[in-house]
């Protein structure tokens, strides 16, 4: 049987294989159709480290120029959506909150975050997020 060049079940917690969920979107061939795929799309970006498509689902007015996964040490485990407010297929803006768990050197963290989103030119982009506690 031969491997896979990425993993069987997609990271974002879908339960889709990855291949039928995020990998289309991160291959930027379909966009995601609403603010909370795209969340979960971004999420199975940093586990899988696709600086590019992170930088690419990023609004141009906040995105970083850069994104470095060098020395990067974390162990994503998990996402779980909280709340979503609008971000639906018909809306233009949206918010969704989340909580996403890591290890770093086996010790349990997170990021918990509510995130805006808005489309440009029909992708929906991450704006920016408030940290919760």
């Amino acid at each position: 049987m031969s491997k896979h060049a990425f993993p069987t079940d997609c990271p974002c917690g879908s339960g889709k294989p990855y291949k039928d969920c995020c990998f289309l979107y991160h291959m930027e061939k379909e966009t995601a159709p609403t603010a909370e795929a795209l969340m979960r799309s971004r999420y199975a970006a940093f586990v899988l480290k696709k600086a590019d498509y992170l930088l690419f689902s990023w609004h141009p007015d906040t995105r970083p120029q850069t994104l470095d996964f060098e020395g990067d040490t974390a162990k994503w485990v998990g996402l779980s959506i909280i709340a979503t407010e609008g971000g639906g297929v018909h809306d233009n803006e949206g918010t969704v909150e989340y909580v996403a768990r890591f290890k770093i050197g086996g010790k349990a963290a997170k990021v918990a975050e509510k995130s805006r989103f808005q489309r440009v030119k029909g992708w929906w982009k991450y704006v920016d997020g408030e940290m919760e506690e």
